[in-house]
């Protein structure tokens, strides 16, 4: 059956033919979800000094506000983009988008904690339909590969800007607004996804769709969720019974869920998509990009405040050369790409990575802002692109009825990297930290050694000068943990790039009637 462009209009299948002013204009209404979705993941943070004086939540529903959006985005990725496979990809992400919409003016007049949750997690169910809905429909948009490239590039740096824009827009809202208000910025983009989307988007399913496993949709979220979960709560509070349990239940989950794919004709997510090298280098290389990208990013946040003594604004305003620096390196190596094999791309962003991490080294307690900036922003034109074509070859290795779940699974794999390497970065940190802080604080202040906030708080009651030696000698072991990470990340940068070029030199597209023979629309 042919593929039209959901005005009814036939769209050629025996060539790549070049997108149009229609195709540009439905991108446009995709990425802009995209951000927002990130934006919901930060801007949270900047509000809980006011909700929590307006709802009065306990020390644990205020933990399930934070943290119930992010773990509900990575369970419910791949059963979502499972999905949008079978039933169609604009039509769960319009269902999504409205959704999402109700959702935030939900949560912006929650009038308890418990309200809130609940807002917070139908946005994380809604959040999951946006993100591989859009991915897998710019697949099928674009056909030509130089300009699907570009599409995931815009993409891409849309989704990496929300994380970056989040704390500004946020900061502005409680500028002017009540603690909602940070909430109500994502309706009127929702809403106007919701009327343009039947217009600019086309319609796209698999044409003999299988029916949804729901054991492997519950299995699939459970693994995901108490992993997540496990990760975070031990980069937290450190190692514990409770959050090691979780992480060995979704463990086994996850390989009860894959042993269950196996057994199905018809599974949720096809595991034949990891033989493809393209599919499975691609998925490990962003898979150790984002753990580096987003656990230095957390451990710079600390370090601009804590050690330099930043405002969190002033921090905010130093992140935005790093997110500068990573989506202009994103679109020149979307252009590289068309040019050269993109083995080649891949090796030297990861190079550019390491010789970032290169000069975090010398961030010293007294580097000041220059070194951390200049570090910073190497590491992210290196590992921004890294991560956009990471997730192009992903959904482009796919075949077009799998391009969701491949997308879903990119992407929980974001969500997942990000989690472990908040965890490993700073559990690895916080072990030097300790190491050095140890020897050194008051014997009737022991938990001063455990972190660098719990130090510079013990200090202010320590009178004279120890207390300013003290808070010296923590802001130095806190940058040798940084420096130390820096060292251990060069090298394993640089034998990655080595191992991407080598697995991914001449691997090409797919043929284009491979790509596009199975297209259907509903």
């Amino acid at each position: 059956m042919p593929i039209t462009d959901g005005q009814g209009d036939l769209m050629r299948t025996d060539v790549a033919e070049r997108a149009t002013w229609r195709q540009w204009a439905g991108l446009a209404v995709l990425a802009l979800p995209a951000m927002l979705v990130m934006i919901d993941m930060s801007v949270l943070h900047l509000a809980i000094p006011r909700l929590s004086a307006d709802l009065l939540p306990s020390a644990s529903e205020l933990l399930w506000i934070t943290d119930i959006y992010g773990f509900l985005i990575a369970g419910a990725l791949i059963p979502m983009g499972a999905l949008g496979d079978r039933v169609g990809r604009r039509r769960v992400l319009l269902i999504g988008a409205a959704a999402f919409g109700v959702a935030s003016v939900l949560a912006a007049y929650a009038p308890s904690a418990e309200t809130l949750i609940a807002a917070r997690a139908l946005l994380g169910l809604a959040g999951a339909a946006l993100g591989p809905s859009t991915l897998s429909l710019i697949s099928v948009m674009f056909h030509d590969p130089r300009q699907r490239t570009m599409a995931i590039t815009i993409w891409m740096a849309s989704f990496m800007a929300g994380g970056a824009v989040g704390p500004l827009v946020g900061g502005v809202m409680l500028e002017y607004f009540w603690w909602g208000s940070v909430f109500l910025a994502a309706v009127p983009v929702m809403v106007l996804l919701v009327v343009l989307g039947p217009i600019l988007l086309p319609e796209y399913r698999d044409p003999r769709p299988a029916r949804l496993d729901l054991p492997s949709a519950v299995l699939s979220l459970t693994a995901a969720l108490t992993v997540v979960y496990g990760i975070k709560e031990l980069a937290k509070d450190g190692v514990a019974w409770v959050p090691a349990a979780a992480i060995v239940l979704g463990l086994l989950t996850g390989l009860q869920f894959v042993r269950r794919q196996r057994r199905l004709t018809q599974p949720l997510l096809d595991l034949s998509l990891f033989s493809n090298r393209n599919f499975t280098v691609s998925l490990s290389t962003l898979t150790i990009t984002v753990i580096f990208m987003l656990g230095t990013q957390f451990l710079m946040a600390q370090y601009m405040q804590l050690v330099l003594g930043l405002s969190p604004l002033t921090a905010g305003l130093w992140g935005l050369p790093l997110v500068i620096a990573g989506t202009v390196a994103i679109f020149v190596a979307s252009a590289a790409a068309t040019r050269i094999d993109r083995a080649y791309v891949f090796g030297a962003a990861l190079v550019v990575a390491a010789a970032g991490f290169a000069v975090l080294t010398q961030a010293d307690a007294s580097a000041g802002l220059p070194i951390v900036v200049t570090g910073s922003v190497l590491l992210f034109a290196g590992l921004m692109p890294v991560s956009g074509l990471g997730i192009d070859m992903i959904v482009s290795s796919a075949p077009p009825q799998q391009a969701g779940s491949a997308a879903a699974v990119g992407e929980t794999t974001q969500e997942l990297g990000g989690a472990l390497g908040i965890a490993l970065i700073g559990s690895l940190v916080n072990a030097v930290y300790h190491h050095q802080m140890a020897p050194v604080v008051p014997d009737h202040l022991p938990a001063a050694a455990d972190t660098l906030p719990a130090t510079l708080a013990a200090a202010q009651h320590i009178p004279g000068s120890a207390g300013d030696e003290l808070v010296a000698h923590a802001r130095n072991a806190f940058a040798d943990g940084l420096q130390l990470t820096a060292a251990i990340a060069i090298p394993v940068l640089l034998v990655l790039a080595g191992v991407a070029v080598l697995l991914l030199k001449r691997v090409g597209e797919p043929p284009l009637q491979e790509r596009r023979s199975e297209a259907n629309v509903a």
